[in-house]
């Protein structure tokens, strides 16, 4: 078990740069699949003691613009939650779990400042 652990869903394009960024650099790093392998409560909650909800939730994701407005309207972390459980494809991907914090998304720049400086 490496010390890096990379959630995402294997079809999305970011989640596949970042896959490829540390392998390049050959850091070792396990990847758990939000739509395979699942994600409940304990899970996000978890995520969410170290990370603001509204970080987490995608907004420009395909998954987001098809949800109905009056779940769109008013959202509140309670609700927030409800969401991403139901539909994984909320979470803004990837998130990244390294040295007990918490990153999202992925930019190379902030790869290498995390892992190579």
């Amino acid at each position: 078990m490496s010390n890096i652990t990379l959630y995402g869903i294997k079809q999305c394009d970011t989640v596949k740069k970042a896959q490829r960024w540390l392998t390049d650099h050959q850091l070792a790093f396990d990847f758990h699949d939000l739509r395979q392998d699942g994600i409940n409560n304990t899970m996000l909650s978890d995520w969410l003691s170290h990370l603001d909800w509204t970080v987490l939730l995608n907004k420009r994701s395909t998954t987001w613009r098809q949800l109905a407005s009056e779940q769109q309207q008013d959202l509140d972390k309670e609700s927030a939650v409800a969401l991403m459980l139901a539909q994984p494809t909320l979470i803004k991907r990837p998130v990244m779990y390294y040295k007990d914090h918490y990153h999202v998304g992925f930019s190379a720049s902030a790869y290498h400042q995390l892992f190579l400086s």
